[in-house]
């Protein structure tokens, strides 16, 4: 078994790039992932890794190894998965990411209770607004929320979400309520936009008489963090695009309202991606029924309350 270990973080550290990372992913400390690395290529006779201060890269032998080796640890993880499904007890790891917003509200929440009734999976959690590389991360499970394009991972729709326009009233009050879609544009409107390096929401595409269209408005600055937008859009610093259950207490307590309301931002659907590799691995499948039956519940209940 050690040696399936030592290929699992040479593996690891090949797909992170340097021993560090693929310690902390492995909840290694970089000496114990170095040693792990070194025995591997005493083993192989040899050198797997051209090393710099910086960064790890594979040599020529390491990059043919990798792909064997991502293999072997493929099949084997198939294996043990048939064995779980058969026996009925789950077992292993799960990276799961999801955004800040949802992670939080919806996901995070929800894993103390999932793991109380399996308690031979783990779960590890990243959450982030940032895009993350499934591939490159070993991400087994992507709660998504937006406007999801085709994509080469297998995709578990699991509800869709009206999206809403809102601002503060001391902002609509100082500024003006828009009447017009182009009033965005044309009113010079303070929009406030979750945005990072690759992000793609550079516009808000609206439901008009004509169609979806697309705005591009704009705003004196955006976040790449959808909860600081939020807490910006209170303070009334501008006018926000969100899911209407991430901001409906704020709705109903009026401390936003909603503007524009006969032309809302298209809908966005939450989904569960993972590779389509991942699809007979039974913990998978546990946790992402787990979570699509909990996300809707609670979606429900806020959308519901009085």
């Amino acid at each position: 078994m050690a040696y399936l270990d030592n290929i699992a973080v040479f593996v690891r550290v090949v797909e992170l790039g340097n021993l560090s990372s693929a310690g902390r992913d492995m909840r290694l400390s970089p000496a114990v992932a170095s040693n792990r690395v070194k025995e591997l290529e005493k083993h192989l006779g040899v050198r797997l890794f051209n090393r710099t201060t910086r960064q790890l890269t594979p040599t020529e032998q390491g990059r043919v190894f990798y792909e064997g080796a991502r293999k072997v640890l493929e099949a084997v993880a198939e294996a043990e998965a048939s064995v779980a499904d058969l026996s009925g007890q789950p077992r292993g790891t799960i990276r799961v990411t999801a955004p800040l917003g949802i992670g939080k509200r919806l996901i995070a929440s929800g894993i103390p209770e999932f793991r109380d009734r399996y308690p031979e999976i783990e779960v590890r959690l990243r959450l982030s607004d940032h895009e993350v590389d499934m591939m490159r991360e070993g991400i087994d499970v992507a709660f998504k929320l937006g406007i999801l394009e085709n994509s080469s991972f297998r995709m578990r729709g699991i509800m869709d979400c009206e999206r809403v326009l809102a601002a503060a009233p001391d902002y609509l009050q100082r500024r003006g309520e828009p009447k017009t879609p182009e009033a965005l544009i044309d009113e010079r409107h303070d929009c406030l936009m979750l945005r990072f390096p690759g992000a793609r929401e550079h516009f808000w595409v609206l439901q008009t008489p004509e169609g979806a269209r697309k705005f591009e408005v704009g705003g004196p600055f955006d976040s790449d963090d959808g909860d600081v937008i939020t807490d910006w859009a209170l303070a009334g610093r501008g006018i926000v695009n969100k899911p209407r259950f991430e901001i409906e207490p704020f709705l109903r307590d009026g401390r936003l309202q909603v503007v524009l309301p006969d032309t809302p931002p298209v809908p966005v659907k939450l989904a569960a991606l993972y590779p389509h590799k991942k699809f007979q691995d039974p913990k998978v499948r546990l946790l992402v029924d787990f979570m699509a039956s909990r996300c809707q519940k609670m979606i429900g209940e806020t959308l519901s309350e009085q």
